[in-house]
């Protein structure tokens, strides 16, 4: 639970001093100082519930959230857009 509290502190930092929220800038940060602590949570805690996986996956969901073009889209639209895999796809592989 620690690494996901990291996760979301960070992506709140990321919110709040970036102002160019372009696709590829945010795709960089998020796959440099996001990513790496749910990946860390992940593989020591592999989530069986479904509502362990939600809490995994809401990181990526809020990221999703902040990119300039991807406002009014469902998450599978905004995946779309960003082109990262899901963290359920990350896990699988």
């Amino acid at each position: 639970m620690y690494a996901f509290n990291k996760a979301t502190g960070v992506l709140g930092m990321i919110k709040k001093t970036i102002r160019f929220k372009d696709t590829r800038v945010m795709l960089s940060l998020y796959k440099t100082l996001v990513r790496p602590h749910v990946e860390y949570s992940v593989s020591a805690w592999n989530p069986r519930y479904i509502k362990d996986k939600e809490l995994t996956e809401k990181v990526q969901r809020r990221f999703t959230k902040m990119i300039n073009n991807t406002e009014g889209k469902t998450y599978k639209e905004r995946l779309d857009c960003v082109k990262p895999w899901t963290l359920e796809e990350r896990r699988n592989k």
